[in-house]
């Protein structure tokens, strides 16, 4: 693992019986694809901190580099849906962060994933809780993304508890990125403006625009550096941020999905098979 496994502030040993129980069957689902009934575990994490706990411990079990981060319920919409008034975050392992084009198995990779769009970031070196939106601008790269969000949990969209959410790391799945670009290069201004369209075997699907994600997909990389930070947490230089999805995602399917981006942003595509 590149993250220390305990901190001051988010310490796995402190879970309950149900709720390590709980990381052990996320974790099991993980590698055999075989999904959990979310009414049998409904009730065992009931707080921000200990969902967050279920995810650290999780992430200790898969024992794998951590790639960077999502960040999902970016917008009133989706917070209303989950009954959250903020984001939320999961740890993403390394190799789930892949470059366009790709191609995705739904059997042998995925359970029950959809599809969104967003803007990736990378960092260019740490950085700290004092960065302020314009300083995270001149230290990180930025990408054109679909993220591929997938839950260990059975017909999990969009009914699936909050906290278990968070267990399951944010329902992590695959990030898919284009090329990368210093995130300066852009104005600031031109980060809530970014438009997208996700095309499905050539036909559009949804479309959407980046302000959705807090208004600015920076304040989103923000948030997560202050909540990391919190957490007694760093993001490391290299590590890649999946900031928040600009729609309302629909169900990925086999066949090519291309999503299309204002602002010089590369398209960027995947393949799914059976």
């Amino acid at each position: 693992m590149t993250e220390a496994n305990t901190t001051a502030t988010l310490n796995a040993t402190e879970l309950t019986e149900e709720q390590e129980k709980l990381a052990q069957a996320l974790y099991q689902a993980y590698l055999n694809h075989k999904p959990l009934d979310m009414a049998e575990w409904v009730g065992k994490v009931s707080d921000d901190e200990s969902g967050y706990r279920v995810q650290q411990r999780l992430m200790e079990l898969k024992d794998q580099p951590v790639g960077g981060y999502k960040v999902s319920l970016t917008s009133q919409e989706t917070q209303d849906m989950f009954k959250a008034n903020e984001p939320l975050y999961g740890a993403q392992v390394q190799s789930h962060f892949v470059p366009s084009p790709a191609t995705l198995s739904l059997s042998a990779e995925m359970m029950d994933p959809l599809a969104e769009v967003e803007l990736v970031f990378k960092a260019k070196e740490d950085l700290s809780v004092n960065d302020s939106v314009e300083d995270l601008r001149q230290k990180t790269t930025v990408a054109a993304g679909v993220e591929v969000p997938d839950a260990r949990f059975a017909d999990w969209f969009p009914s699936l508890d909050k906290y278990l959410v968070m267990s399951d790391a944010a329902v992590g799945g695959f990030v898919v990125y284009g090329p990368e670009q210093d995130s300066s290069s852009l104005p600031m201004k031109d980060f809530k403006e970014v438009k997208a369209q996700l095309f499905h075997d050539n036909e559009m699907v949804a479309e959407g625009v980046s302000s959705e994600v807090l208004g600015n997909p920076f304040e989103s990389l923000h948030w997560l550096v202050a909540k990391l930070h919190e957490q007694g947490k760093t993001l490391k230089a290299g590590q890649r941020v999946s900031s928040g999805t600009f729609l309302l995602p629909p169900h990925l399917t086999k066949g090519e999905w291309v999503a299309k981006f204002s602002h010089n942003f590369n398209p960027v595509v995947v393949k799914v098979v059976d």
